[in-house]
């Protein structure tokens, strides 16, 4: 259930999200990790919303956080080659 998630709030971000210069993939990998954050907040043993084994609202809240980062991350697959 949480790799569903992943990828529907990864798409939903990419596409509705104000941000411009964003790879899908970096948006993608930093969705994960929020969830992975959502699930050390389960770990820890704080309250959350679940959803199967996704920790929902912590895991929604840590995402948006990130995906500023998205543009200021290096893209090693876009470097020219030269």
């Amino acid at each position: 259930m949480a790799g569903l998630l992943v990828l529907i709030v990864s798409q939903l971000l990419y596409a509705f999200a104000p941000y411009r210069r964003r790879d899908y993939v970096l948006v993608l990998i930093l969705t994960a990790i929020g969830f992975g954050l959502g699930q050390l907040w389960d770990y820890v043993g704080l309250p959350a919303l679940r959803l199967g084994e996704a920790n929902v609202i912590p895991a929604l809240v840590f995402a948006l956080l990130l995906q500023p980062l998205a543009d200021r991350l290096p893209r090693p697959w876009s470097r020219p080659s030269g």
